[in-house]
């Protein structure tokens, strides 16, 4: 098999496996509160920026050495059908459009900051 459709069945088997966890914190956080706007969102989106800061330090490091079909797995299907960036949106908006409106713009702001920090943290732990 050509390296470009291992590639292209990387993707997919990585985005369906993504899918699936997002769905299981969504599952688990219906559970556990009656709202899951915004905290299973925020929940993935903060994993996942965390573990794709691991394992970008860790390769660049050379503590790890992905090949580019498994770091495309991993990055763009698995963390990429995990995290929920387009939700995130949606979160914000039916936010927006609630009773209380500052609600959407600490969404946005706590979930970029945290995300940010957590990407940063991530690196920084395994790229050392």
């Amino acid at each position: 098999m050509s390296q470009g459709l291992s590639i292209w069945i990387a993707v997919a088997v990585g985005g369906a496996a993504g899918s699936l966890a997002r769905h299981a914190v969504n599952v688990v956080f219906a559970h556990l509160t009656e709202r899951t706007t915004p905290y299973a969102t925020a929940t993935v989106n903060l994993v996942g920026s965390l573990v794709i800061g691991v394992l970008a330090g860790l390769q660049a490091s050379g503590r790890i050495h992905l090949s580019p079909v498994t770091r495309t797995f991993l990055f763009v299907g698995l963390l990429g059908g995990f995290t929920t960036f387009s939700s995130f949106m949606l979160d914000t908006l039916t936010l927006a459009q609630g009773p209380e409106q500052r609600l959407a713009v600490m969404n946005v702001v706590v979930q970029t900051a945290a995300g940010c920090v957590a990407v940063f943290l991530g690196y920084a732990a395994a790229a050392r």
